[in-house]
């Protein structure tokens, strides 16, 4: 199989900046064609207790992720890399698999940190075991031991 397309889903994190990392070797290994995804989503529980989302918490999501979306784009270009972004708001599974189908994505690329405990992926979910279920493509889980 040959990886053209590379979508990176980035949060950020330790681990996502890991990913990022090596999603940038493997692109450019590959001279493959990258695009960042972040998703703004809201936390479970406000769901459950305001049956809404007030408009001033997706704004503030919204404008957190695209903070984090502009550094992974920015830590690539500064890499050599053009890479593009993409800001999403809902699900992270579900737009990563939205956005992977769409852009006809070979690869996707996710970080994962290992000293999670059970219980804390378990209550947040592990988009990392979630996507191994519903990815339209391979996936390549960058793993994070600190």
């Amino acid at each position: 199989m040959k990886y053209q397309k590379i979508l990176l889903a980035y949060d950020g994190s330790q681990e996502g900046k890991r990913a990022l990392l090596e999603c940038a070797d493997l692109a450019s290994f590959l001279n493959a064609q990258t695009c960042l995804l972040a998703v703004a989503s809201m936390p479970p529980s406000l769901f459950l207790t305001e049956g809404f989302v007030p408009e001033e918490l997706l704004e503030e999501e919204k404008k957190r992720t695209q903070s984090i979306l502009d550094e992974g784009i920015r830590t690539l270009r500064d890499r050599g890399f053009n890479a593009s972004g993409q800001l999403a708001v809902g699900e992270p599974v579900e737009e990563i698999c939205r956005l992977a189908k769409s852009m006809g994505a070979d690869l996707i690329v996710v970080g994962h940190n290992q000293k999670t405990s059970f219980a804390a992926r378990w209550w947040k979910g592990s988009v990392g075991a979630s996507l191994l279920d519903y990815a339209p493509c391979s996936i390549l889980i960058a793993l994070s031991k600190t």
